[in-house]
């Protein structure tokens, strides 16, 4: 995967988990982009997926790390783009499998379920795992809804 700027957001429920991925981001040397929130205040998910999807698909940022609490809203809301695919990783097989099957230009962190050290694995694994292709690459193809 080339990595550009990588985009995060979270909500309210995924803030504390985001500062530590930030703080991740910086010692690994990337860039990022973050489209909120901004504190634990209660918020709406739903409102900053969207922005990191939009982001995404403007070729502002790629790829995406989404963090809720659960991780499912943030994923729901992210996957309605039809250029996203966004995969939840609570490990990092998982993380590895939505690379190397799914092509996934986002991970979601459920930050009520892991902890700061399985997230950071959970990132090494996205960035270092390549798309396998082949028959993978068919399936994907045939994600976004087509009229």
């Amino acid at each position: 995967m080339e990595i550009k700027t990588i985009g995060i957001a979270s909500d309210h429920a995924g803030y504390a988990l985001k500062k530590y991925v930030i703080q991740y981001l910086e010692e690994h040397g990337y860039q990022y982009k973050d489209y909120g929130t901004y504190s634990d205040v209660s918020c709406d998910y739903p409102d900053f997926g969207h922005a990191l999807a939009r982001g995404i698909e403007s070729g502002e940022v790629f790829p995406g790390i989404g963090i809720c609490g659960s991780g499912e809203g943030m994923c729901m809301t992210l996957n309605k783009h039809q250029t996203i695919r966004a995969g939840l990783a609570w490990t990092p097989e998982i993380s590895e499998l939505i690379r190397q099957h799914n092509d996934a230009n986002v991970v979601v962190l459920p930050a009520r379920f892991i902890d700061n050290k399985t997230a950071g694995k959970i990132l090494d694994a996205f960035f270092k795992t390549p798309f396998e292709g082949g028959r993978h690459e068919r399936r994907v193809e045939k994600i976004p809804v087509h009229d």
